[in-house]
């Protein structure tokens, strides 16, 4: 089985059905020796009617008791040995679907790593679980063909050639029921996969939803959105729940005609042994044993439907991680290029922000949209003509551009582990002094938090900081991007849930210990605004004016109107008081924005 450290190899993107062969291949001996064990345990099954066979014509019929104690040692040793075989069989073929099981997620988390902070605008987070949870089971199912499907074909036609040897029109019936079972079966796969495409993409849909849901709850009900959110859901559920019910009333007939088509067919053959049986064409001996190839049958066809149910399952399955796997990150254009030197300039031609190293740069504007998407453009997340020391940032190798600028994102992912673990990122925690952290926790005004916790920073921390409230998580993420110390820090609104007192203090200490670094923070925080040395005023994504926070606010009406709003002080009657308010607000403690 693969090994967790071990490389998946390069998948098959070609389709669903080329990525299931690609499964097989990477594990060529274990399906190979699932195909063989599958194959002895059926065939072993199928000779079962011919030993009895045998114990009754040369022994019971003809009064000779040795040949049935003869015919019935062999019939236990074939059955013990049968047994055996059976379970290595289980064994093997479950190595071979947790191989495929563990590779496919092996390759999509691969992928979902190379896609980076790219994957949530390429795809719906509904979709990368929905593979996760259910397509990778669907996927390991299907490679039941390689054991037991393989063996009930070899099974049928060894089972077709004893008959052969008792009656040749009963082998004829029996070759001719698989085709026949193939043409009645075939339609109902084909549209199973039509409906179960359908089920799968609706049911990814859904599933980003109740992300989004889970993630914006205490937002939408502060907006009294929550009931038509949840009508929205409902509705949305009836339909995936009626769409289940298409894929089940396939699946009921695939299932139902998998069961009754041979029982019914096998039970047609049967008959007509009888017949023979009656008109003396075959021994007694001989329609037992044709009673009990039918009934051996009954396993193969059954397998053999089941095979066919499962790889369209797995076709559409696969189809989905073929196409998450054909997304790709943006590419550097052209040879890439070496980065600037240290203390490089960044330039965005699109705003005409520029940020000059070593400095507090503010960006403050009219839309969030419009900041956030300036920030993925300096941090190299979103294509532009954006210059980086006067070289196009895009040109750089995106893995040079990480090492050196960071974008700390104020809804960043926190993983579940321990706080020290969480905090010192992708750094080993014994490569930072206690000094180091307690230094950088004391900058983000997180020592009431730290403190606050059973064991300090060696406490657990759940998954997204849910035993944080949500200040404490926008400290806890602050105090990760001042300890990774990137040469350049791009920080969207890192104080925006905290109250004016902290606020304040996050922002004289954000400078003191950014000290000679590049920091780019987007607010319209007066506290973090007066701070800067640099703000840029930008109205629909473009620079309107820049300079100093006081300066701004003397000469610009509605940078001054901005950050009054954001200061909760709506005085637009006296824009004397109202720049002294915003001005001078950082001095004022205990203020709640």
């Amino acid at each position: 089985m693969i090994d967790a450290y071990e490389d998946p190899g390069t998948p098959d993107r070609r389709g669903g059905w080329r990525y299931l062969l690609w499964l097989v291949r990477q594990q060529p001996g274990r399906s190979v020796a699932g195909a063989l064990f599958g194959t002895v345990w059926l065939v072993l099954m199928a000779l079962t009617p011919y030993l009895v066979a045998r114990a009754v014509d040369d022994g019971l019929v003809a009064g000779d008791f040795g040949a049935v104690a003869g015919w019935a040692t062999a019939l236990f040793a074939v059955e013990a040995a049968n047994a055996w075989v059976s379970i290595m069989r289980h064994r093997v073929m479950t190595r071979v679907r947790m191989d495929a099981n563990f590779r496919t997620v092996k390759v999509v988390v691969g992928q979902a790593i190379r896609l980076g902070a790219t994957l949530s605008r390429r795809t719906a987070a509904g979709e990368v679980v929905t593979i996760g949870v259910g397509d990778v089971q669907t996927i390991s199912q299907a490679l039941t063909v390689v054991g037991p499907g393989t063996g009930s074909l070899v099974a049928y036609a060894v089972v077709a050639g004893l008959l052969f040897g008792i009656s040749p029109l009963l082998a004829v019936v029996v070759l001719l029921g698989v085709p026949v079972l193939a043409l009645v079966v075939t339609p109902l796969m084909r549209r199973l996969q039509g409906t179960e495409s359908v089920y799968r993409e609706r049911q990814g849909l859904l599933t980003a939803r109740i992300g989004d849901l889970a993630g914006g709850l205490r937002v939408l009900g502060g907006l009294g959105g929550k009931g038509l959110v949840a009508d929205a859901f409902r509705r949305d559920s009836a339909r995936l729940r009626e769409q289940g019910y298409r894929v089940g009333a396939v699946t009921s007939w695939i299932q139902a005609l998998g069961i009754g088509l041979p029982t019914l067919f096998l039970a047609v053959v049967t008959w007509l042994a009888a017949r023979l049986a009656a008109q003396g064409s075959i021994s007694i001996g001989e329609l037992v044993s044709v009673y009990g190839y039918v009934a051996v049958l009954v396993v193969p066809v059954a397998f053999f439907v089941e095979a066919c149910y499962e790889l369209s399952r797995g076709a559409v399955a696969a189809r989905r991680v073929v196409a998450l796997l054909e997304l790709e990150p943006p590419r550097t254009p052209g040879e890439p290029v070496q980065p600037p030197t240290a203390d490089a300039e960044l330039h965005d031609p699109d705003s005409g922000v520029r940020v000059r190293p070593g400095r507090l740069t503010a960006l403050a504007g009219d839309r969030p949209a419009d900041v956030t998407a300036l920030v993925d453009r300096l941090g190299g997340y979103a294509p532009s003509a954006v210059t980086w020391g006067g070289v196009r940032l895009d040109r750089v190798a995106p893995g040079r551009v990480r090492e050196r600028i960071l974008v700390a994102d104020h809804e960043s992912d926190l993983f579940a582990g321990e706080l020290r673990e969480v905090v010192c990122g992708r750094r080993a925690p014994e490569e930072l002094t206690e000094a180091a952290v307690a230094r950088t926790v004391r900058a983000a005004a997180a020592d009431d938090v730290v403190q606050g916790l059973p064991a300090g920073l060696d406490s657990a921390l759940d998954a997204q900081g849910r035993n944080l409230s949500g200040g404490q998580r926008q400290r806890i993420r602050l105090v990760r991007a001042l300890l990774a110390d990137p040469e350049v820090l791009l920080a969207v609104e890192p104080t925006s849930a905290l109250d004016a007192h902290t606020e304040a203090t996050v922002a004289d200490r954000l400078r003191t210990a950014r000290q000679d670094r590049t920091t780019v923070v987007t607010t319209t925080s007066p506290l973090l605004l007066d701070r800067a040395d640099t703000v840029y005023y930008l109205v629909d994504g473009k620079t309107a004016a820049s300079g100093s926070h006081r300066r701004l606010l003397a000469e610009e009406p509605g940078y001054r109107a901005l950050v009054a709003r954001d200061s909760g002080d709506a005085d637009d009657d006296n824009d004397d008081n109202t720049a002294e308010t915003a001005a001078g607000i950082g001095e004022e403690e205990g203020a709640v924005r």
